[in-house]
C-alpha cells in the first residue's frame, strides 16, 4: 500500500478564502432558518433523505433515510419530524444525537437535480399521538427523530449534474459488483 502524508494542509479559514473566495451575495441570503412554502414541499415530495450526525467526539456518521414521499412530517414553520423505521439496530444516528443534538439532512427527490439542505438541533421522540400519524403497513415507529430547523436553502445542481446520478445509461453494470453479504 502507497504511505501518503498530507502535508500541504489548509489550516485556516483565511488561507481558504485566500485561495477559494467568498460566496457570492445571492448565495450568502439564500439561507433562512424556518421552512418556506417551496421547502415544505420540497420536504413533502423528497422519498430520500442523507443524515449526518456527529458524537460528543466529534466522530460523524451519515445514515440514509427513505420511505414514500412526505414521510417526512413538517409540524410548522421550524420543526420537522423523521419517523425511525426498524433497520440494522445500530442506532448509530440515535446514539449521536443523545450526545450531540447538531444535525445536517440533504433532501433528494428522484430526478431532480437540486438538493435541499437544513441543518438543526434533534432529539429522539416517543409522542405516542404524533408517532400514531407516522405508520406504515400497520407497524408504528417506537421513537422519531424531531429537528429544529436552523438554517435551510436549496443546493444547486452542479454535483448531481456532474455525477449524471439520475441518467440510467451512465450506471454500472450491478452484476459485476461485489457481494456485501
Amino acid at each position: 500500500m502507497t504511505h501518503v502524508s498530507f502535508e500541504q494542509r489548509i489550516s485556516t479559514e483565511e488561507e481558504l478564502r485566500e485561495l477559494l473566495g467568498y460566496p457570492s451575495e445571492l448565495v450568502r441570503q439564500k439561507v433562512i432558518n424556518h421552512w418556506d412554502r417551496h421547502y415544505r414541499e420540497f420536504i413533502d415530495l423528497s422519498p430520500f433523505i442523507l443524515m449526518s450526525t456527529a458524537n460528543l467526539h466529534g466522530e460523524c456518521d451519515v445514515s440514509p433515510r427513505g420511505d414514500s414521499p412526505g414521510f417526512a412530517l413538517v409540524l410548522d414553520d421550524k420543526h420537522l419530524v423523521i419517523p425511525e423505521r426498524p433497520g440494522n439496530r445500530r442506532m448509530d444516528s440515535l446514539r449521536n444525537i443523545l450526545s450531540n443534538p447538531y444535525i445536517g439532512l440533504i433532501f433528494l427527490i428522484p430526478g431532480l437535480e437540486e438538493t435541499l439542505r437544513v441543518n438543526g438541533k434533534a432529539s429522539i421522540l416517543r409522542d405516542e399521538s404524533l408517532l400514531g400519524t407516522m405508520g406504515v403497513n400497520g407497524r408504528t415507529p417506537m421513537v422519531a427523530i424531531g429537528i429544529e430547523v436552523e438554517e435551510c436553502y436549496i443546493h444547486c445542481a452542479k454535483s448531481l449534474k456532474r455525477s449524471r446520478l439520475w441518467q440510467a445509461e451512465t450506471w454500472p453494470d450491478l452484476a459485476v459488483l461485489p457481494n456485501p453479504a
